[in-house]
């Protein structure tokens, strides 16, 4: 049988010419499909230690785009959402807005977030945060520092000072949070808890507690009081920065004021 030639190539008379089936060619590289490799490799070895922001979410887009570059998308939707966790905690159509980012790229990104969230709660389940405090601080932080609005958390403990549950009572504005302090100790009673501890951000990354903040503290510690439920701490979290009201001794010295009430 005589040799065939491809298109482009010099046929003599006579021999047929096959022309090759697009469909068995190989499919060139996306764009950046190198890249995306190297990124992989890097993670694999090395964890995300020394990955931008946008290469971190540029990973976790690959996962849900498996033949497109994700750069753009990724850098774009950093750009609007300003931190890593801002593009975490986006809403779904706010996410989509976003050139190239599709609900499966949006489902990936939320569950991340959702294992993130709970991965770092279940390390501190079972766990004396009162000498293990690196634990809290990490999710804390992890939780908190980028929010736009004041959140307010309480987490349960039993009477060994090992977690029971982490909850977000309330949320407010940007420099404000109405907390009841009725809510607060239903919250305690249905998670049996024996003591507290108590969490808000600063959305102004300024950590410094203002004088509601220590009112508030004084009045919750007064109120758990009475209902035999102590409070540890009380942590201000703001911008890589957080201020303790237990280091700074202010829960001590609340607590005296609230014995010396009764006295």
């Amino acid at each position: 049988m005589p040799p065939t030639t491809s298109v482009g190539e010099f046929a003599p008379e006579n021999q047929d010419i096959v022309v090759q089936n697009p469909s068995e060619a190989e499919k060139p590289q996306h764009k950046g499909e190198g890249h995306r490799r190297r990124l992989r490799e890097k993670f694999l070895e090395s964890g995300l230690s020394g990955f931008h922001d946008y290469e971190v979410i540029e990973l976790l887009l690959t996962l849900a785009t498996p033949r497109k570059d994700c750069k753009d998308a990724s850098k774009a939707a950093l750009s609007r959402f300003k931190t890593l966790q801002g593009v975490l905690e986006a809403l779904p159509v706010q996410l989509q807005e976003i050139k190239g980012i599709g609900p499966q790229n949006v489902f990936g990104l939320k569950l991340i977030q959702a294992v993130a969230d709970r991965y770092l709660e279940k390390r501190l389940e079972r766990k004396d945060i009162i000498s293990h405090s690196r634990a809290l601080f990490e999710y804390l932080y992890y939780n908190m520092r980028d929010k736009s609005r004041e959140c307010f958390k309480i987490i349960h403990l039993d009477a060994k000072n090992q977690v029971l549950g982490v909850e977000t009572l309330f949320e407010g504005t940007l420099s404000t949070t109405a907390v009841y302090p009725r809510e607060v100790i239903q919250s305690a009673l249905n998670h049996h808890a024996a003591a507290l501890i108590f969490a808000h951000n600063h959305p102004s990354g300024d950590p410094t507690p203002s004088p509601d903040d220590i009112a508030l503290t004084q009045k919750l510690i007064f109120c758990c009081g009475i209902m035999d439920i102590t409070v540890h701490e009380h942590i201000v979290i703001g911008d890589n920065r957080y201020f303790s009201f237990a280091d700074e001794g202010h829960i001590a010295r609340m607590y005296r004021e609230v014995e010396s009430r009764h006295i």
